[in-house]
């Protein structure tokens, strides 16, 4: 028996769900049906949102051969036998070559298709799960127009549900479903913006609820916690949603809001990294807060400490308590900035010596070497300051730390200041 998804996918635009910034009416995906014109295009976006269903909508809207192969499970040989049946097509007009998960091909496969989608005997349409400007080969990508695909609203749930219980009373005799709203809202919510996810819901409630006495399925909000369905976490270590997250909070922190941190903090919690929460916070401590409240990477640390002792679920407690102390902390990145500008200098310009009189003079016969010799002990004259060189004679005079106007920067350049 098919599943429900597959058994009633949408076939034509005007069925399609969700994704308006390119599917509607004078969207770019909808102009190009109708001009019977389609390009290689490359659909990337999170499971469940119509990739498929749209590749294959836009595939029966041409006269080309289609072939649909999937990159996680085909070989080269799959590819090569695509192509040598370019030359025994009846149809003259070329073939549509949909690739589902392409990220999953090496550079190698993806360059054998190449030739054929220059000159136009392929057109190809490629779906994946990952940013396919981190995953795919450069010289596809430029053949290539790319869509990304967002997760599904609520709404957009909400509809394709109804869809098919619409279809099914009016399609199968056998069933007369009731669905009440809450369970509905409650689906919604638990498949997370994918719409496959919820019509698998929808199913495994209606074939496993039996029928009334009247014939009728009624699918109640109850019957989710009776088989333990709940929201997924989509939290992928390593992909591209897990650093737009980490992006994310970061940021917020950094804009100083408190309660959007919390919001990418409690994500990530139940991402469950707890490594990576604690090195991020680190990370912000200096690069964010720095100087302008040089106690908080200890306070933070105190926290991680805590948090990596304690572990999930208490963790959340100190992580917390960190997030908001730097959320709501003043900002400075001059630390960040002075230590970038230092490293530049030293990348882009050749190894200078270290002037003799600050070379290490702690050895037997340094001294013949003129090593140290002339240096100046700070901590001999006034205010533990004596004025020496220190950068070498070819970098003399660079400036990398510029420090910003907060109340312990500003006293500490008032410091430097009068010493000086």
């Amino acid at each position: 028996m098919k599943p429900l998804a597959d058994k009633y996918r949408p076939s034509n635009l005007d069925e399609f769900i969700g994704q308006s910034h390119i599917v509607g009416k004078n969207k770019i995906i909808t102009r190009m049906v109708k001009a019977n014109y389609i390009s290689n295009m490359i659909f990337f976006g999170p499971s469940g949102v119509g990739k498929t269903t749209l590749a294959n909508i836009l595939a029966k809207t041409t006269d080309k051969s289609f072939y649909k192969i999937n990159a996680s499970n085909s070989s080269t040989k799959d590819i090569k036998e695509i192509i040598d049946n370019l030359n025994t097509l009846n149809n003259q007009n070329g073939i549509i070559l949909y690739i589902d998960e392409l990220q999953s091909f090496n550079k190698k496969q993806q360059q054998i298709m190449l030739e054929f989608i220059e000159d136009g005997s392929i057109t190809m349409i490629a779906s994946t799960t990952e940013n396919p400007y981190h995953y795919i080969y450069k010289a596809l990508l430029s053949r290539s127009n790319i869509f990304e695909f967002k997760k599904l609203t609520k709404e957009d749930i909400k509809e394709g549900i109804f869809n098919i219980i619409k279809k099914l009373n009016n399609d199968e005799n056998t069933f007369d479903i009731i669905l009440k709203d809450e369970i509905i809202d409650e689906i919604s919510i638990i498949s997370n913006g994918d719409l496959r996810r919820a019509l698998n819901i929808l199913e495994l409630l209606i074939y496993s609820k039996p029928q009334d006495k009247e014939g009728k399925i009624i699918l109640e909000k109850k019957l989710l916690k009776e088989y333990d369905i709940f929201k997924y976490n989509d939290f992928d270590r390593g992909g591209d949603y897990y650093y737009d997250l980490l992006s994310a909070f970061q940021k917020s922190i950094r804009g100083s809001d408190i309660d959007a941190s919390l919001y990418y903090l409690a994500r990530l919690i139940q991402g469950g990294d707890l490594n990576i929460i604690c090195r991020r916070l680190l990370v912000i401590a200096s690069e964010d807060i720095g100087l302008a409240y040089p106690n908080a990477i200890t306070i933070v640390k105190s926290c991680v400490d805590s948090a990596l002792m304690l572990g999930f679920p208490e963790a959340k407690i100190p992580l917390s308590q960190a997030t908001i102390l730097l959320s709501g902390s003043p900002k400075s990145n001059s630390s960040y900035k002075a230590i970038q500008r230092a490293l530049d200098e030293s990348n882009q310009k050749s190894i200078v010596d270290i002037p003799l009189h600050l070379k290490d003079a702690h050895y037997s016969g340094a001294s013949s070497l003129n090593r140290g010799v002339s240096y100046k002990y700070p901590h001999d004259y006034k205010h533990n300051y004596i004025k020496q060189q220190y950068l070498p004679d070819e970098i003399l005079g660079s400036r990398y730390y510029e420090g910003s106007n907060n109340k312990f920067e500003k006293n500490m350049i008032d410091y430097l200041n009068k010493i000086k």
